[in-house]
């Protein structure tokens, strides 16, 4: 998946007027996939409820999957940066937090199924998630690396393995299984990857 976020429609970062056009576009996006899903992502409707132009959301965005790419570009950019605790136990608990409240919300959480659903039959989708979380993997890398450097990891442990470790078991609940998901189910994840790193689990 070697296309970056700024190739895909809709993702030029302008400022003024059009960035007003953007973040009304964006919202009027989100709030759809929040409430219909992806089927509901209509670009004429999208256009009427964000008070824009159609020959603009369709020269920007071009389909749904292109207004999919560009919010999830946005979430990312807005997304809480990573944290620093002083301890990697601190931080992974931190992540794992984030990812269980982020999911638990009614909101987010609607949006987040709608778009994990849409990847599965949509390329373009699946293109924009991936482009999600290899950013929020990369910024919350050096919460790793500052471990290590502190003894508290094995050396060459791999970073994104670590973070993919926490969010796995979250994620799986949320979107397989359907379950609840609670601080108890957060805290095991990272007590789980803890112990598997210090056994060398994540060194490639």
């Amino acid at each position: 998946m070697s296309e970056s976020p700024s190739a895909v429609p809709g993702t030029q970062r302008p400022g003024g007027r059009t960035a007003k056009v953007r973040r009304a576009v964006l919202d009027a996006t989100q709030e759809t996939l929040a409430t219909g899903g992806f089927p509901a992502l209509n670009m004429d409707q999208i256009a009427a409820a964000a008070g824009v132009g159609k020959t603009t959301v369709y020269r920007r965005w071009g389909t749904p999957a292109g207004l999919v790419a560009d919010l999830l570009t946005d979430m990312a950019e807005q997304s809480l940066p990573a944290a620093d605790t002083g301890t990697l136990a601190g931080d992974l608990r931190a992540n794992a937090v984030l990812v269980r409240e982020t999911l638990t919300d009614p909101r987010m959480g609607a949006v987040f199924r709608a778009v994990i659903a849409a990847a599965a039959c949509d390329e373009g989708c699946a293109r924009a998630l991936h482009g999600f979380y290899r950013t929020r993997l990369a910024e919350w890398a050096p919460v790793a690396e500052r471990a290590a450097a502190r003894g508290e990891l094995p050396a060459g442990t791999d970073p994104l393995e670590l973070l993919r470790a926490v969010s796995a078991p979250l994620y799986y609940r949320f979107a397989v299984t359907r379950e609840e998901l609670t601080a108890a189910d957060a805290e095991r994840a990272v007590t789980a990857a803890l112990a598997a790193a210090a056994a060398g689990a994540y060194i490639p």
